[in-house]
């Protein structure tokens, strides 16, 4: 019985996130009037395209990073691995 609950709270909590995830990324009406509240905090934070463009920056900022990370650590483990042979003979 505990496996049930456990699993229904899991889920309950997976689907509370990403309804909030819709939710915040959801695109706001471009006359601010329809809100009822002006511009308010999600308004003037969340625009879909600038958040976008900001994630995709980002992303390609990251995937370079690791891509030169990644060069790096090859780099050092063919040295490391040549020393070994060299010890080794």
């Amino acid at each position: 019985m505990a496996f049930r609950s456990k699993l229904i709270f899991l889920l309950i909590v997976y689907f509370a996130g990403f309804a909030t995830a819709i939710y915040c990324l959801a695109p706001v009406p471009e006359d601010s009037s329809q809100t009822g509240q002006g511009e308010g905090f999600v308004y003037s934070t969340i625009k879909s395209d600038d958040l976008a463009r900001s994630f995709n920056s980002g992303m390609h900022k990251c995937i370079a990073f690791g891509k030169t990370a990644a060069c790096k650590a090859g780099k050092y483990i063919r040295h490391k691995y040549d020393d070994l042979q060299e010890n080794e003979s």
